[in-house]
């Protein structure tokens, strides 16, 4: 899903077995996003991963679809806040015993930290009639559902879409040894 850079990225990922989705006209967000890359995606679940952040530890990715059962709609990965580098504000989540997604966070219970990475189904996002539209539309509607669950992140994460994210990341990788 291109739009930042989508020129200079189209030509890197050229002659490559993908589908490219773009954005030129307007930023979608997220949930825009998606819906607009319907067509390509098909009907099958979707994993999507934000780019402005980096991960020590097992693949998110792996992690998510080996978590991944029928009963969801949608599962994210998250990481409690106080391990969450780079992020210094409130926490997204807490978890119903049953790893169900619970917004806003519920007083007294461990607060967590989306991550950037999840899957989906997409079924929902053909309820929505904005064309431009956070994420957080569908995740409503799932969590009204009790289909939005998420996972602790095994490993470490760094918010790096901000000036100081570089500096945090490193130390994180360094902690780690991957530096």
């Amino acid at each position: 899903n291109l739009h930042y850079r989508g020129d200079q990225l189209a030509r890197h990922l050229s002659g490559r077995d993908l589908q490219l989705s773009w954005e030129r006209e307007e930023i979608l967000e997220t949930g825009g996003g998606l819906k607009q890359a319907l067509p390509l995606l098909g009907d099958d679940p979707v994993l999507t991963l934000n780019t402005d952040a980096i991960w020590t530890g097992e693949n998110p990715l792996s992690e998510l679809m080996r978590q991944w059962s029928d009963d969801m709609d949608g599962l994210l990965l998250l990481l409690p806040l106080e391990q969450a580098a780079g992020h210094a504000s409130k926490p997204d989540f807490t978890l119903a015993e049953d790893g169900r997604i619970q917004h806003p966070p519920q007083a007294g219970r461990p607060g967590y930290v989306y991550l950037g990475a999840q899957v989906l189904r997409t079924a929902g996002l053909s309820e929505i009639s904005e064309r431009s539209f956070s994420i957080w539309v569908l995740w409503r509607q799932m969590m009204e559902r009790g289909r939005l669950f998420g996972m602790i992140h095994s490993g470490g994460w760094c918010d790096v879409g901000h000036p100081g994210g570089i500096t945090e990341a490193e130390a994180l990788l360094a902690a780690s040894g991957h530096v």
